[in-house]
């Protein structure tokens, strides 16, 4: 998500609490819901986790990981988009949430959790377009994701 108005260079991200309860930030994602597009899923994902209602710009790229939950690997795909503010407000209102801020895009690598995260950080300077309504430079930045397989 980025804000080319009030906060420009920024990114919104998500602060939770991980399970040694510390604060990790991270991008906003979930699930597509059924007759949801990943896009639509996107914007209804990062509205319920920051506050702010936005618009798709383009797709970014996919991460895909694993991790171990009830001792079962589990396989994730996120699809990433990036988003521009359109309106709203930084909000915690989403139980899973307990910050959320725009993080210079300077600052934003250094603070993100995961290092496949952080890989799409790096690239949005390039990939960002240089005012409102430019078309991005390349066809792939970052911002919102959702995942796959409805988790």
């Amino acid at each position: 998500m980025v804000d080319h108005y009030e906060h420009p260079s920024s990114v919104a991200l998500i602060g939770r609490i991980d399970r040694r309860g510390r604060l990790e930030w991270v991008l906003p994602k979930g699930h597509v819901e059924a007759g949801e597009t990943p896009e639509e899923a996107a914007v209804r994902e990062v509205s319920e986790e920051t506050g702010l209602q936005s618009r798709v710009v383009t797709a970014v790229g996919d991460i895909d990981y694993w991790f171990v939950a009830d001792n079962r690997r589990i396989h994730k795909t996120v699809h990433h988009f990036l988003l521009e503010a359109t309106g709203g407000s930084l909000s915690t209102d989403d139980v899973e949430v307990s910050e959320v801020a725009w993080v210079p895009l300077d600052e934003l690598a250094g603070r993100m959790r995961y290092a496949s995260e952080r890989r799409l950080a790096r690239r949005l300077r390039e990939l960002l377009p240089a005012s409102p309504g430019d078309t991005p430079a390349s066809a792939v930045p970052d911002s919102g994701g959702v995942r796959k397989d409805g988790s």
